[in-house]
């Protein structure tokens, strides 16, 4: 069976009132790693999402870290809202679930919001059931679509093989969360707050840098309060 594939997303500052989420809320780019480079993010910073490049040497990372968290273990609280991905190229709008569910008391929603009602139905739902809901709920698949078509650059073909990839990094309980539909689970990066997120989760971020340090195509932007 043809797997479901989705036209690549940019971060299209529209998408999230396009979801029905009032404007509270805003993406903004990080410009640089560097402090004072931060210090311009407006705060509060709920999520950051990392687009970086899928090559081998991530591969043989991410192969190694999934065996070496199954055999030492790690704690994920229950209350971590996870999703896989089984669509291809839906990986900005699964960072995007993944920063806004993971945040939702802090979000106000339109009453008719499509992705207040896809969290709402989805919350009981384990990561592989939110993946196959997510591939029949029309209304978020139009507004990814529409939202690709209105990026910046022109959409590039459905079929195109795009080896960038998006993941959300959310502040849960006090821990920082990696969350990668690719992966079969959260990542736990260790302690937070609400204070030092932005700076924790771009350490996170820096990480991904050193792995492939011939790489420049990588892209940091937060979900920060407007």
């Amino acid at each position: 069976m043809e797997p479901h594939r989705w036209l690549p997303l940019e971060a299209n500052p529209d998408f999230l009132k396009q979801l029905g989420i009032h404007p509270d809320w805003q993406f903004v780019d990080v410009y640089g790693m560097e402090p004072e480079l931060l210090s311009m993010v407006p705060r509060p910073v709920c999520a950051v999402l990392l687009l970086f490049p899928i090559t081998e040497k991530y591969e043989t990372f991410r192969t190694e870290e999934e065996e070496r968290i199954k055999a030492k273990g790690q704690d994920v609280k229950p209350s971590v809202y996870f999703m896989k991905q089984t669509i291809n190229n839906a990986c900005g709008t699964i960072g995007l679930i993944h920063a806004i569910a993971n945040n939702r008391d802090k979000m106000n929603f339109e009453t008719n919001s499509s992705l207040k009602k896809f969290l709402e139905d989805s919350l009981s739902m384990t990561p592989e059931e939110r993946a196959k809901y997510l591939e029949t709920y029309e209304a978020i698949r139009v507004t990814h679509e529409s939202s690709a078509h209105e990026g910046q650059t022109e959409a590039p073909s459905i079929d195109e093989k795009v080896d960038l990839h998006f993941i959300a990094l959310v502040n849960v309980g006090g821990h920082l969360y990696e969350l990668d539909g690719r992966k079969p689970f959260p990542i736990n990066h260790g302690e937070t707050s609400d204070d030092s997120f932005l700076e924790d989760a771009i350490e996170v971020c820096k990480k991904f840098m050193e792995r492939d340090p011939e790489e420049l195509r990588f892209n940091a932007i937060a979900l920060s309060a407007a």
